[in-house]
C-alpha cells in the first residue's frame, strides 16, 4: 500500500464569535472547512468562560470524521485575544475566562482601586486601560484575588493559542503576540513583561517564550490515534488571530496599514510613530510576531455594522442609497457596541436632519449603507490617527469581511484620498491564511491577492464627515 502523502497544514482559527477549522495543501489551497458558533459558558465559579470543552469536542469529532485528516503534516492555532489559560501538569486548573464578563472592572469593588494602583502605566505597556477584561492582566488580578484555590492550582500559565498547541503536544510555551495584545501584561519597547507581572508573580508561571513559527513537537500519540492524525505531524507554536493576519504583509516595504476585520475590526500600522498612540481613544500598541511593537487602533466593527444592519443584508446598500443619506444629512454617531472603540464611552445614535430616529424607521437599505458609512468613516478616521504624516504612497489593506462589502470599500477610498485602498480576495481569510503561512515562514511569500476598491465621487461627503467628526468629539448629546 502507497504511503499517505502529507501535504496539509490543519489551522484551528477560533474567534470570539465563529470557530473554524481549515485543511489547506501545500499551495495555499482549502481543501476543507468546517466552522461552529463559539460563545461563552457559565461556570461553577460564577463567572464566564471560554467554551474550551465544546470546542474540544467538535475538534475531535470533526478530524475523527474527515478522510482528509491523515494527511496534516503540521498544525497550527490562531485565535482571539485577551485569553488566557492556567493549567496544571494534565489538565485546566480553572475554566479560562471570557473577556466579557463584565465584573472584572467593577468600578466600585476594591479589587478595582488595587488593581488600578498597582497596575503599569501607559508609557510602559502602551495599552490603555480597557472595558471589563480587554486587559487581560485585571482577568488574572480578578481571578488570583477572588477565587484564591483555583488560582493555587495554577503552575503554567499560557495565552489561548498555546493552550492549543499544548492540548496538541503536551509542550507549553508562550508567544509575545498574545502577551502584547493589550494585556497590560506586557512592555513592547522593554521587549519583557511588564512590572505588574512580575510583582504578582505571574511572569514565573508563563511558559518559556517561542517564535509563532517554532515546532513544538510531534502530536501526543494518544490523540493522533484517537482523531486519525498522524504520528509525525508536527504543533507550530500558534499566533494571536490579528497578528497572524499582519505576519504575511511584514516583509513590505510600504507605509502600510492593515485593517482587519471580524468581530474587532483592528487597524495595525508597522513602523508608525508610537508617539501618536492616542489611549483615549483605545490606540495602543500590538506586538507583532516578531516582537516588534506594532501601533494599533481598533473598534467592534463586527458588532457595530451588525447593530446598524438591525437585520438587513450586509450588502444591500448601493452608492444610490450612500448618497441619499448624506442629502438626507443621515448619521449615525458611535457606539453601537461597548467594548473598547475610539469613542466608548458614547452611546450609538442615529440622526436625520437634526432629529434622533430609531433605526427600524429606516428602510433595509438606508441601514445597509449606513452600516458601510459608518465603519468606513471610524476606520478612516483611526487610519489617519496612526498615520498622521502619511505620504502619498501609503497603502490601506483591508482583509475579513468588510473586504468582501464593496461599498465599504469605495466609501473607505473615498474619505482617504491621499492613501490606496485595497482589499484582500483571497478565497481564505487573512487570520487563517496568515496561520497557514507561519508553517512555512522560510519559504517565499505567497501572492497577496489584492483588489483596489472602487473610486467613489460623493458630493459633499468631506463636509459630512467634517460634521460627523466634531459631533463625535464633541461629547454624546450633540446632535449631527
Amino acid at each position: 500500500m502507497l504511503d499517505t502523502i502529507l501535504d496539509l497544514t490543519l489551522v484551528i482559527d477560533i474567534g470570539k464569535s465563529h470557530a473554524k477549522l481549515l485543511l489547506v495543501d501545500d499551495f495555499g489551497a482549502v481543501l476543507e472547512q468546517h466552522g461552529r458558533k463559539n460563545a461563552p459558558v457559565g461556570t461553577a465559579l460564577g463567572y464566564s468562560a471560554l467554551d474550551i470543552g465544546g470546542l474540544t469536542d467538535w475538534i475531535c469529532s470533526t478530524l475523527a470524521a474527515s478522510a482528509l485528516t491523515p494527511r496534516c503534516a503540521r498544525a497550527i492555532a490562531s485565535t482571539h485575544g485577551a485569553a488566557f489559560v492556567g493549567i496544571t501538569a494534565d489538565s485546566l486548573a480553572w475554566p479560562p475566562m471570557d473577556y466579557e464578563f463584565d465584573s472584572y472592572a467593577d468600578q466600585t469593588s476594591a479589587l478595582h482601586h488595587a488593581y488600578q494602583r498597582q497596575r503599569d502605566g501607559f508609557d510602559v505597556t502602551l495599552s490603555p486601560d480597557l472595558p471589563v477584561g480587554l486587559n487581560a492582566a485585571r482577568q488574572l488580578y480578578w481571578l488570583q484575588h477572588s477565587h484564591p484555590d483555583a488560582w493555587a492550582r495554577t503552575e503554567t500559565l499560557l495565552p489561548y493559542p498555546q493552550y492549543w498547541a499544548w492540548w496538541l503536544s503536551g509542550v507549553a510555551a508562550s508567544e509575545v503576540s498574545s502577551l502584547g495584545c493589550h494585556t497590560q501584561l506586557w512592555s513592547p519597547d522593554r521587549q519583557d513583561f511588564s512590572t505588574l507581572a512580575k510583582a504578582q508573580g505571574w511572569a514565573d508561571k508563563f511558559a518559556p517564550l517561542a517564535p509563532a513559527w517554532q515546532v513544538l513537537g510531534c502530536v501526543r500519540p494518544a490523540l493522533a490515534e484517537a482523531l486519525g492524525l498522524p504520528l509525525s505531524c508536527q504543533v507550530l507554536v500558534g499566533v494571536h488571530d490579528s497578528n497572524a493576519c499582519l505576519a504575511r504583509y511584514l516583509s513590505s516595504t510600504a507605509e502600510l496599514t492593515v485593517v482587519s476585520s471580524g468581530t474587532w475590526t483592528v487597524l495595525m500600522a508597522p513602523d508608525a510613530p508610537t508617539a501618536s498612540l492616542d489611549a483615549q481613544h483605545d490606540m495602543l500598541c500590538n506586538v507583532n510576531v516578531r516582537g516588534q511593537a506594532t501601533p494599533t487602533a481598533r473598534f467592534m466593527g463586527g458588532r457595530e455594522f451588525a447593530a446598524l444592519l438591525d437585520g438587513a443584508p450586509a450588502d444591500l446598500g448601493t452608492l444610490e442609497d450612500a448618497e441619499n443619506l448624506l442629502r438626507s444629512h443621515t448619521t449615525a454617531l458611535p457606539s453601537f457596541a461597548p467594548q473598547g472603540g475610539p469613542f466608548m464611552h458614547r452611546t450609538g445614535e442615529v440622526w436625520r436632519a437634526g432629529q434622533a430616529v430609531a433605526l427600524p424607521t429606516l428602510a433595509p437599505a438606508e441601514r445597509s449603507a449606513l452600516a458601510a458609512l459608518y465603519c468606513a468613516q471610524v476606520t478612516a478616521w483611526l487610519v489617519q490617527q496612526l498615520r498622521p504624516s502619511a505620504t502619498a504612497g501609503s497603502t490601506v489593506v483591508v482583509e475579513g469581511p468588510l473586504a468582501h462589502n464593496r461599498l465599504f470599500l469605495g466609501l473607505l477610498q473615498a474619505l482617504l484620498p491621499g492613501h490606496t485602498c485595497y482589499a484582500s480576495i483571497d478565497a481564505m481569510e487573512g487570520t487563517a491564511r496568515g496561520a497557514w503561512m507561519l508553517g512555512r515562514w522560510s519559504q517565499p511569500t505567497v501572492s497577496q491577492h489584492l483588489l483596489a476598491a472602487p473610486a467613489y465621487r460623493l458630493d459633499g461627503l468631506r463636509e459630512y464627515h467634517t460634521q460627523w467628526l466634531e459631533s463625535c468629539l464633541a461629547g454624546p448629546t450633540v446632535a449631527a
